[in-house]
């Protein structure tokens, strides 16, 4: 098990070998992590924390090759991976993670190698996004827009993505597909709650190759 930041642990899961991590982990914080895993027969890492590290431990999964281990997610509360996959949290997700079996879902990354658990989203530098984008061969808007949001789906083809637009503004118009392509004089992305270092005027998400191992 993984514990990142000030996560609380349930009394569920205190039997598990634990290692600590900050909020977001880094490269170097999955090097005992995989060592210990590789020991065990069946191995499933329990993550306790946010979207940012349920993200970094799957994109570190993806880049290591090691998409053939469980991976059970256990947030405080609701988050939007949580909402994506349809996953408890507290000490229920506790339980799920204990109990829950592993089953294959879509993986989602960027053109940045970034696997995406919950949310992205992109925003104009100032105002609004100025650009266009494309989910498959369908134009998502072409111009101006209050920004796009991105999310996994637990089935193919894999994601979905609509304008950003309020809810109380006749909520959000999904179009799914494999790969969304954004191009942008300058846009704001930010991947699970974590801020991209710099505008970006090009980002694509699509649909990765392999699958990964979900605990529901």
């Amino acid at each position: 098990m993984l514990k990142c930041g000030d996560a609380p642990l349930p009394l569920t899961l205190t039997s598990l070998t634990t290692l600590t991590a900050p909020a977001l982990p880094g490269k170097d914080d999955f090097e005992d992590v995989f060592a210990h895993l590789e020991s065990v027969e069946d191995p499933r890492l329990v993550v306790v924390g946010g979207d940012a590290a349920f993200a970094a431990a799957l994109t570190r999964m993806m880049r290591t090759e090691r998409l053939g281990i469980e991976l059970a997610y256990v947030p405080e509360r609701r988050t939007p991976a949580a909402e994506a996959y349809g996953l408890r949290f507290g000490s229920k997700a506790a339980t799920v993670a204990l109990q829950g079996v592993a089953r294959p879902v879509p993986l989602i990354r960027d053109d940045a190698g970034i696997a995406l658990v919950g949310r992205a989203l992109v925003e104009g530098e100032v105002g609004e996004l100025v650009g266009e984008a494309y989910v498959d061969d369908t134009r998502l808007f072409s111009g101006v827009a209050p920004g796009v949001r991105i999310e996994p789906t637990v089935d193919m083809p894999g994601l979905r993505a609509a304008i950003d637009r309020p809810r109380w503004f006749g909520g959000y118009r999904w179009v799914t597909g494999r790969a969304v392509q954004l191009g942008s004089p300058g846009a704001v992305l930010t991947r699970d709650g974590v801020a991209n270092p710099r505008a970006v005027k090009r980002s694509t998400f699509y649909r990765h190759e392999q699958k990964w191992k979900l605990v529901r």
